[in-house]
């Protein structure tokens, strides 16, 4: 194992026509590992990926599992869970790696951008940041980093069908140091635009306070599910 190696794992399905215009962002940053891990998709994604040369993981559905999957695949020992539709520049990398450098640092995430040009999107990205910064608890839009050997003595994240990232950081923080980073990553308004700004805040926040209330995360992703 390379000290400081970076592993960059991204969940994948049916994504092709993401893939298709990100996915030479993601072999551009030259990172010590680069795997995509589809969770059984019916559409291009795989066949793209192998045309392409990179590598492709096969999983059960499930981000989780499919990030837990990309995890066992790889070998450096730092993991960076990357969404698709998701940008990060190498000075982003180069800042994971800084992080590390600080005391006791255990993971961390980034602060968030969204692509779309609407000015409420500025406002959700300013608040998605601060609660994360005041909270140490991060979503997987602002690019989760972990040590591995942190990462496998958590046993990765919880196999659940929705806000495994939310709980994998509720886990983190108490483990040690999480560091959030200033720097920015881009992520896509997509669900935003495409079910409407009010209706998606209003659902992402019933869900996490339904969360905070202790109802299990498969009836909120029902919940999920029947809203969208």
């Amino acid at each position: 194992m390379i000290e400081r190696s970076v592993a960059i794992i991204v969940p994948v399905y049916n994504e092709v026509q993401q893939l298709e215009q990100n996915v030479q962002r993601f072999v551009d940053l030259e990172t010590d590992e680069l795997i995509f891990v589809d969770g059984g998709s019916t559409d291009q994604s795989v066949l793209f990926l192998q045309r392409r040369g990179v590598i492709c993981a096969a999983s059960d559905p499930g981000r989780a599992i499919q990030m837990n999957t990309g995890a066992e695949f790889c070998k450096s020992n730092i993991l960076v869970f990357i969404h698709v539709d998701t940008f990060i520049n190498k000075s982003g990398i180069e800042a994971i790696k800084q992080a590390f450098s600080q005391p006791d640092v255990v993971g961390g995430r980034f602060d968030v951008r969204l692509s779309g040009k609407h000015p409420a999107f500025r406002i959700i990205a300013f608040m998605i940041n601060l609660r994360s910064r005041l909270s140490k608890i991060s979503t997987g839009d602002q690019v989760q980093f972990v040590s591995r050997s942190v990462f496998e003595a958590m046993h990765g994240f919880a196999e659940i069908p929705l806000l495994e990232d939310v709980e994998f950081s509720k886990r983190l923080k108490q483990v040690g140091p999480v560091a959030c980073l200033n720097e920015q990553v881009i992520t896509s308004s997509r669900r935003w635009e495409k079910h409407g700004i009010i209706n998606t805040v209003w659902l992402m926040w019933k869900i996490r306070l339904y969360y905070w209330w202790g109802v299990s995360p498969e009836k909120l992703a029902m919940l999920y599910r029947h809203a969208r």
